[in-house]
């Protein structure tokens, strides 16, 4: 994180990282009379990020300085949290947003999420707003199911529809993670017919001895054979699995020269990163009033 200081000791710019997660299980345990899906995950942040960039404004605009491919300025969900932020708290700053893309969009990676995340905790600093962390975790729910996570901002498991979060400490580990060329909409794979519903919910203190699966994975395979293709090269050299509701798959490995190996090992035309898992979200240590 970096920041700019003016000569009367106000934060005028941040840089701020925004990481990418994975889910290294999803189950789908149930669904709430309102259509929303039950689950049980865990989520690990890794070193893979977009990076934003945040001017102050005297008057109260919210701009978004860059194009991001596919995705409006009014419906991107950085502007949309410094707006919900704006509306909170009645905030009359405004911002400029420039957005360095890292995360592949709609792969499961959590993207947007993170950028929202991180867009209400350096807006927090930035306007002086003095909101609790748990408060900022709340506005992230309206946001989107992923987003408090990132606000959280400790590796955790979590429950209900993705909000209820105990932080789970996790080993060092690094991870190769591939970016099969397709796009899986969220909404088709949590319709569809026939996505598991009822898994046998787990406890925390299990977790150690279980064997991880992500219970959208099957239907996403079915309706994506280039995920299923990705999921079985990565496949022969650990156990690969797809994250959130894909395309983005994933294996673990110790050590980055591992990952790196197996990486190498792999079909040319398959796209992917070596990451390392981080203990926690680069901007967790922040102090919050």
């Amino acid at each position: 994180m970096n920041q700019t200081v003016n000569a009367g000791n106000e934060v005028r710019e941040l840089t701020c990282p925004a990481p990418a997660k994975l889910n290294l299980f999803l189950l789908v345990t149930g669904r709430r009379p309102d259509g929303y899906h039950l689950l049980q995950t865990l989520f690990r942040f890794i070193d893979l990020q977009d990076t934003l960039h945040f001017s102050l404004r005297d008057d109260d605009a919210v701009h978004r300085c860059n194009v991001v491919e596919g995705v409006a300025e009014a419906q991107d969900l950085c502007v949309r949290a410094a707006r919900l932020l704006q509306q909170e708290t009645g905030c009359t700053l405004g911002v400029d947003i420039t957005v360095d893309k890292r995360i592949p969009m709609g792969g499961g990676l959590g993207g947007g999420s993170s950028d929202a995340a991180t867009t209400l905790v350096a807006l927090n600093r930035l306007w002086s707003l003095g909101l609790s962390r748990q408060r900022l975790m709340q506005l992230g729910l309206q946001l989107g199911a992923d987003v408090p996570v990132f606000v959280f901002g400790e590796n955790a498991f979590a429950e209900g529809v993705g909000e209820e979060l105990q932080a789970y400490p996790l080993p060092e580990a690094w991870y190769v993670v591939l970016f099969p060329p397709v796009h899986v909409p969220t909404a088709e794979i949590f319709s569809h017919k026939d996505l598991t519903r009822d898994s046998d919910s787990i406890i925390i203190r299990a977790l150690s001895t279980l064997h991880f699966r992500n219970d959208l994975q099957a239907v996403v395979c079915n309706l994506y054979p280039e995920v299923a293709r990705y999921i079985a090269e990565l496949g022969k050299y650990g156990k690969a699995m797809m994250t959130g509701s894909g395309a983005c798959v994933f294996a673990e490995y110790q050590s980055r020269s591992e990952a790196e190996a197996v990486l190498k090992r792999l079909p040319q035309e398959m796209r992917g990163v070596v990451a390392q898992g981080l203990a926690k979200h680069p901007l967790q240590h922040w102090v919050f009033e």
